[in-house]
């Protein structure tokens, strides 16, 4: 018995579930009694039943497709409905890659720096920047380092010099931890 209620539990959430789903209805899905209709090159065919709403989609060879299903009475429109999916997908795909992602890049420093290996880190950085990417720059300060906050802004004003034509300082310095940092935006 225990195993019955346990499966139609499952039924039961499965169930709701799928109704939750939005699906476009077609055709003979669709079951209300009268539907607004729209032709397939847009003009509006009035008021009909469900029925002679599909029949004049037949002698279209078209889908009859509802569109509006919370408008009073619901709306309907004639059209091919596997091009309409396929022309929405295409869009979709497109509206991705046009879709410009930038991520938060990092570059690590120490107190100690010497100059060359910050020119070199801020050439790391330049890179990313140029890419559209955000920068973080981070300087740990490790033991007794601690003491010399203020040279570690020295440092982060260093090296913010030396990436000012490709970013601009977005978030001012500040502790997190024991780490200084601050966030870069490239410019456009």
């Amino acid at each position: 018995m225990a195993d019955f209620l346990v499966r139609f539990y499952y039924y039961i959430v499965l169930f709701r579930r799928c109704r939750t789903i939005k699906r476009t209805e077609l055709n003979e899905e669709i079951r209300d009694r009268e539907v607004r209709v729209v032709g397939d090159d847009g003009e509006q065919l009035g008021i009909m039943t469900s029925r002679e709403a599909l029949e004049v989609a037949i002698e279209k060879k078209l889908d009859l497709v509802k569109i509006a299903p919370q408008a009073k009475p619901p709306v309907c429109k004639i059209m091919d409905y596997g091009k309409h999916r396929y022309e929405q997908q295409k869009r979709e795909k497109e509206n991705k890659k046009k879709a410009k992602s930038s991520s938060l890049k990092e570059v690590r420093l120490s107190l100690k720096i010497e100059k060359h290996d910050l020119e070199t880190k801020a050439n790391q950085a330049i890179k990313f920047l140029k890419n559209g990417d955000k920068l973080k720059v981070s300087l740990r300060f490790r033991g007794r380092e601690m003491g010399y906050i203020n040279l570690g802004h020295g440092v982060i004003e260093r090296f913010t010099k030396e990436i000012e034509e490709y970013g601009k300082l977005d978030k001012r310095p500040s502790m997190e931890g024991r780490s200084l940092v601050a966030f870069y935006l490239p410019l456009k």
